[in-house]
């Protein structure tokens, strides 16, 4: 079969490798249909885990996000999986037998598997499910650790979206920041609240007032750098914020610390792979069905910016996705 692969210097080819027939047992092999390019996958080309080690994969298939049909099923996994529709997020449960999913058959184990209802197309969710959980699994720990409402700082990304969904089920305050008009009308046109404006002379004030109203302590940082130093002042006392994101983080983020001692606020790394949530795998099941049972709201759906073939690679990792639109490669 065809499969994108990386290389020693973590560069990328086209190769041709086995095609696997038989799933080792907790296993099921998955016809993709369609895989996402993540910021992780360019990320972690050039840049070890934060363990200091490269990830690897069977037959060095790369890719961490995908969708398709799982066609068979290996020992002790539940029959319900067998020809279903699922989307995939590998690094859910590290295996020595997995496959990346950037290849036409996949190997994984089938915790890593969402099902998906019969009546979606795969490919609106080739990449959903590690957004989906990374804002579950941080709701979950806000939750936890005494808060009761969010700021999400990247509100018209991807995890902005999901935040927006998840937050208006569950009944959680949230105010949602963007820096353009045109992603402000997009929101407030889905039914979103609490849109604010980064760009407007007032929003220091304006979100100061909107936290403190809705005791929005929790930050979920999508952008960092300089928008989080606007921020710092205007939140809530004992807010925590939570970095989750780098896209402004090369211009640095500037204010005192005085804020840090007054108001009681904490600042401190996000990764949605170290929660309990996902940690804890009776937790990461049960999350797993409370997502199947709203997987198909549209603002959970995959943003596809482009569809690219397996030997348009290096076009498709250069794609531009910062308006939020994902890459997407194609088996079929």
């Amino acid at each position: 079969m065809k499969a994108i692969c990386y290389t020693d210097d973590r560069s990328l080819e086209v190769r041709e490798v086995p095609t696997l027939t038989e799933p080792a047992a907790g296993h099921v092999l998955v016809n993709m249909d369609s895989a996402s390019i993540m910021h992780g996958d360019k990320f972690f080309l050039g840049h070890p885990l934060p363990n200091g080690t490269w990830a690897t994969a069977l037959h060095d298939i790369y890719g961490s996000n995908g969708g398709g049909t799982i066609a068979a099923i290996g020992a002790g996994v539940p029959e319900r999986y067998l020809e279903r529709k699922v989307a995939i997020y590998k690094a859910l449960k590290p295996s020595a037998e997995a496959t990346g999913l950037w290849c036409e058959t996949a190997q994984v184990p089938y915790e890593t598997c969402l099902i998906l209802p019969d009546n979606v197309r795969v490919r609106d969710y080739n990449g959903s499910l590690a957004n989906i959980l990374t804002i579950y699994a941080f709701l979950a720990q806000a939750q936890s650790e005494g808060h009761r409402g969010i700021i999400a700082t990247a509100g018209s990304s991807a995890t902005g979206l999901i935040a927006a969904a998840l937050t208006r089920r569950m009944g959680i305050p949230a105010i949602f920041l963007v820096r353009s008009e045109a992603s402000r009308d997009t929101l407030v046109g889905k039914g979103i609240e609490n849109v604010l404006l980064t760009s407007d002379g007032d929003f220091e004030e304006q979100l100061r007032d909107l936290a403190t109203r809705l005791d929005t302590t929790a930050v979920f940082d999508g952008v960092g750098g300089e928008l989080l130093g606007r921020i710092v002042p205007a939140l809530p006392e004992g807010a925590t914020i939570y970095v989750a994101g780098i896209m402004g983080a090369a211009k640095p983020a500037v204010f005192s610390t005085m804020h840090i001692v007054e108001k009681n606020l904490t600042i401190k790394r996000y990764s949605v792979l170290e929660t309990v949530t996902l940690s804890d795998p009776v937790k990461l099941a049960a999350a797993t069905r409370d997502i199947e049972a709203l997987i198909d709201d549209p603002l959970l759906a995959t943003r596809i910016g482009k569809e690219f073939g397996f030997d348009k690679i290096e076009e498709a990792m250069t794609y531009d996705s910062s308006a939020g639109l994902r890459p997407v490669l194609v088996t079929r």
